[in-house]
């Protein structure tokens, strides 16, 4: 098929793959324990049925140990052709407070030419991206194409990571879409080269038998929220960049958000700075981040005047792609045990560690999808780095070194993935669709 005759048919196909994706937001198929099942279930059945829409002649739901099926399709290469693996995932975020929504999270709605919705952006687009894009070859497609689209990936994605390491031959392409990313902003085709790893552990700290009345003790007693407190705040400087010794600023080769693109896009509030030095780019993704991200200690509301016995964090770390995650995540804790004031007792555990990515930005399939982005969008791509982590992506490129791994999609920084009034912009999928459509062409020519 000519760019022309691909263009017409994903402009033609647009209005279905719109109402897809509506019905499929609709499906609220969060993953997480304490939720139903019956519905990820249901997003399972209706991804099946898209991949048998777009005219894959093989479409299956696989068992995954320990989690919600995969949907796994395929269609055999043309003889000299290339494969490619399309992946996404059809499970969402819980969805949080419903009063901080505008339009209910599962009643996806149409507004000012944007679809509102939990999963409307992550990852939902990435499914129907990749439905869209292959209907437009009506069944003849110009590549092998495989597709996996995982049920738990919100949760426990290290699943999918051991099914991967398991069946290699499964999955084994020459080139890979994660269709889990996207643009800085709406129009601006990005394709993402770097992805941080990350690291968390609990901390606990403890300094009495039981807590004390903090008239009659307070003074003298130790307290252990005190001194978790004072163990937290040493991990950075007053400008915000890291303390623990062994984690320096990185540094990335491509540009990145200026800072009022940031703070617009943050939320920042006005006369509140910024943390840390260096680029923005430098210190979102080629540095060590590390924050804070859950407390177990008393709340406000159920305050009472005692000395706290106990108090525990969560701490999560960010890590460049260079970096080793187990390591970094052992000089973390090492430092907050260094730190520790007055004897206090510190246990960690309930660790978790993932891997970064950095990718090579030539070959056949870069320069197919700079193409392909180019028509699309009207430019060609730039790199970007992605602060997030996708441990899938890590598990691809060991099990498949051979293969291009290409990181792009319809989540745009403004999408609210995550986040009370998640959205995909119409548009941006439109143009995300066309392009991988053009990708699958134009890489097929290349390799032929």
């Amino acid at each position: 098929m000519t760019p022309d005759e691909i263009e017409n048919a994903v402009n033609a196909g647009m209005p279905r793959a719109v109402d897809d994706l509506k019905r499929l937001v609709a499906i609220p198929s969060v993953a997480f324990p304490g939720h139903p099942e019956e519905p990820v279930l249901a997003a399972a059945a209706m991804t099946e049925e898209l991949l048998r829409s777009a005219g894959l002649p093989h479409v299956r739901r696989i068992p995954v140990d320990g989690s919600f099926p995969a949907v796994y399709a395929e269609a055999p290469a043309p003889p000299g052709a290339p494969t490619v693996l399309l992946y996404a995932h059809y499970d969402v975020q819980p969805a949080g407070d419903p009063a901080l929504w505008r339009t209910p999270a599962f009643e996806p709605t149409e507004i000012d030419g944007a679809v509102y919705g939990r999963g409307a952006a992550d990852d939902k687009s990435g499914v129907i991206s990749h439905v869209a894009a292959l209907r437009a070859f009506q069944g003849r497609f110009p590549v092998g194409v495989k597709v996996i689209i995982e049920g738990q990936e919100e949760y426990a994605g290290e699943r999918l990571e051991a099914f991967v390491e398991r069946n290699p031959e499964l999955l084994r392409a020459d080139a890979i879409v994660v269709a889990d990313t996207g643009n800085p902003k709406v129009g601006d085709p990005s394709v993402t080269t770097s992805l941080r790893g990350m690291g968390a552990f609990t901390v606990e700290v403890r300094t009495l038998k039981e807590s004390l009345h903090s008239g009659s003790f307070g003074g003298a007693a130790p307290d252990a929220l005190a001194a978790l407190i004072r163990m937290l705040a040493a991990l950075h400087d007053d400008h915000g960049d890291i303390r623990v010794p062994g984690l320096p600023r990185g540094t990335f080769l491509g540009s990145g958000p200026s800072e009022e693109e940031f703070r617009a896009t943050a939320g920042v509030l006005d006369g509140v700075s910024l943390v840390g030095s260096g680029s923005l780019a430098d210190r979102l993704w080629a540095s060590y981040a590390i924050t804070v991200t859950g407390l177990d200690v008393p709340t406000v509301s159920g305050a009472i005047n005692a000395v706290q016995s106990v108090a525990r964090a969560r701490v999560t770390v960010r890590v460049p792609p260079a970096g080793d995650p187990k390591t970094t995540v052992e000089a973390v804790v090492d430092f907050l045990r260094q730190v520790a004031p007055w004897g206090v007792q510190v246990d960690v555990g309930d660790y978790t560690v993932g891997s970064g990515y950095l990718a090579d930005s030539g070959g056949a399939a870069r320069t197919a999808l700079n193409r392909a982005m180019e028509h699309a969008f009207g430019r060609p791509p730039r790199d970007v780095g992605a602060g997030g982590s996708i441990p899938l992506v890590s598990t691809f490129a060991r099990q498949f070194p051979a293969a291009t791994i290409l990181l792009f999609g319809a989540e745009d920084d403004d999408a609210s993935i995550h986040a009370p009034n998640e959205r995909v912009d119409l548009g941006e999928l439109h143009r995300t669709v066309l392009a991988e459509a053009l990708f699958l062409q134009e890489y097929a020519s290349a390799t032929s």
